[in-house]
């Protein structure tokens, strides 16, 4: 059953207050380690633990004046410790690195609108450009603004005024801007707050900010009646290079031939403190990580987290460009894990057999999704699939050929009827409304979706962790291809500016 979002409130308050964020088990040596087992590692995620670690989360962010964990920011950094600090608290059980990675983030932003006077709620997008106008036009685009002759030639001069959807944001400003179009504001597709979203890095668009679907379409119906609207923007950002760093924690025991690699990123948006994206994702990690500390595994085990998801999946980018060809040959699967309690969740199963999407990957990845399929139903749970696309840090692996799997709740799609029967929730809104806000905190994680995802990420540790029996060989032929450069058999990826993190649309 769902929970409401104050019942949760609640919840999370009491089980913090129950647990008191107790101090994990130390432990100087793996010797005499019983192998790992699935129902006791299962049963070894606890709720109290997953919340406990995303109220630290929290609390690391609230304590900087920034109040967010964007990547190479106090807060960050400060996550980066804490996950360090963790892992060497379980004793000689992981090799931890800290993998040092520099990039441009937008550190602080400003929006301003006005039209006819009335002052609009608005944001705006990462590395927008700065922009301040007044007394300009506002001219509506047909559909979607993804093609060229949606955008009318009454643009030049004036203001785009356009509908989130179907293609990236990059797209729509870029083509309002080659009508002459001097700025772009962007209506949200669903009931959930302001279109928010990142333009993938620097670059020389018009700038553009984001406004509610309520005002979006009012403000097309008034021009459609015939009222002229006039705009006033003002529009900055201010972004900087900041350094910030992977963690990667891998078992000292294990075969390093036959790796099982889990990721999930570790950095928010500057808006607030990223609890569900991903502190989420983050924490079950770690908890599973704690918890696989007990036990010894045939296969080696190896956990990330991610920096600079937020600007591109630049930090798992960096980690897959630099690692040689022979150690990424050794992964036998990734796994990836982003928002996994959404409050208007859905248990979502990423669609490696391309059977939902059409859109699969290498060999590998059906079997993993089949395997949280046959969990969640072990557990009378229903699910659903998840778009293979690449918009989050498996991209990278997907690249360089590594099967791929993982779980999500839901980001910014729009709840279905059906998904509500099976589910609950409310449709027509976001899987997550507070996606990309302040309200992205630990008050508003769905804690059944976080217990259930939790649970299954350490069936697929303790499966994999044992034994690849039944799960293909990494493919020679797909190798060889992305030493060509080409992409492995039955993977279509997609452009690289429609996957600079997956919030570009």
């Amino acid at each position: 059953m769902k929970v409401s979002s104050s019942t949760v409130a609640l919840t999370a308050a009491g089980l913090l207050a129950a647990t008191g964020n107790a101090e994990p088990i130390k432990r100087t040596s793996k010797c005499g380690l019983p192998l790992v087992q699935d129902k006791a590692l299962v049963d070894a995620i606890l709720l109290e633990d997953l919340v406990g670690c995303a109220q630290d989360l929290e609390d690391i962010a609230y304590a900087t004046s920034r109040r967010n964990r964007v990547h190479g920011t106090e807060g960050h950094l400060n996550s980066v410790k804490y996950f360090q600090e963790q892992l060497a608290s379980l004793g000689d059980y992981y090799n931890v690195e800290l993998q040092e990675f520099t990039t441009e983030v937008t550190l602080q932003s400003q929006a301003a609108l006005t039209i006819n006077g009335e002052t609009v709620e608005a944001g705006g997008f990462s590395f927008g450009n700065n922009g301040t106008w007044a007394n300009v036009p506002l001219v509506p685009v047909a559909n979607i603004g993804c093609n060229a002759e949606d955008h009318p030639d009454t643009l030049s001069g004036a203001v785009a005024l356009i509908a989130r959807g179907d293609c990236t944001f990059v797209q729509k400003i870029t083509l309002a801007g080659e009508k002459g179009a001097i700025g772009a504001i962007i209506y949200n597709n669903a009931e959930a707050g302001l279109a928010a979203g990142t333009l993938g890095g620097v670059n020389d668009l018009i700038p553009v900010g984001g406004i509610s679907r309520a005002d979006g379409l009012r403000f097309v119906e008034q021009i459609e009646a015939g009222t002229t609207l006039n705009s006033a923007g003002d529009f900055w950002q201010y972004i900087d290079n900041t350094t910030s760093y992977n963690v990667v924690a891998t078992s000292k025991y294990g075969d390093a031939n036959n790796v099982l690699f889990l990721g999930a990123h570790s950095d928010s948006v500057e808006a607030g403190p990223g609890i569900n994206d991903n502190g989420s994702g983050s924490c079950g990690l770690l908890t599973i990580a704690k918890a696989l500390a007990n036990w010894r595994t045939n296969n080696q085990v190896r956990f990330a987290w991610w920096t600079a998801e937020e600007e591109g999946l630049l930090g798992a980018e960096h980690y897959v460009n630099i690692t040689a060809a022979s150690v990424l040959d050794k992964v036998r699967l990734y796994l990836n894990f982003d928002m996994i309690a959404s409050p208007n969740y859905v248990l979502g199963i990423y669609d490696g057999d391309g059977s939902t999407f059409n859109l699969s990957g290498p060999a590998g990845s059906a079997e993993v999704e089949k395997l949280f399929e046959e969990w969640y139903a072990s557990q009378d749970l229903p699910f659903v699939g998840s778009e293979f696309n690449g918009r989050s840090d498996y991209g990278p692996f997907l690249d360089a050929g590594v099967p791929c799997g993982g779980l999500d709740t839901g980001a910014d799609g729009i709840k279905t009827d059906a998904e509500v029967s099976a589910f609950g929730g409310t449709a027509g809104i976001w899987y997550d409304p507070n996606y990309h806000s302040a309200a992205d905190n630990v008050t508003n994680l769905n804690l059944d979706a976080f217990n259930a995802t939790g649970k299954a990420i350490a069936h697929a540790v303790a499966t994999y962790g044992k034994s690849w029996e039944g799960f293909p060989t990494r493919n020679a032929t797909a190798l060889t291809r992305r030493i060509a450069g080409a992409a492995p058999k039955k993977y279509t990826p997609y452009m690289k500016t429609s996957r600079r993190g997956k919030k570009t649309y």
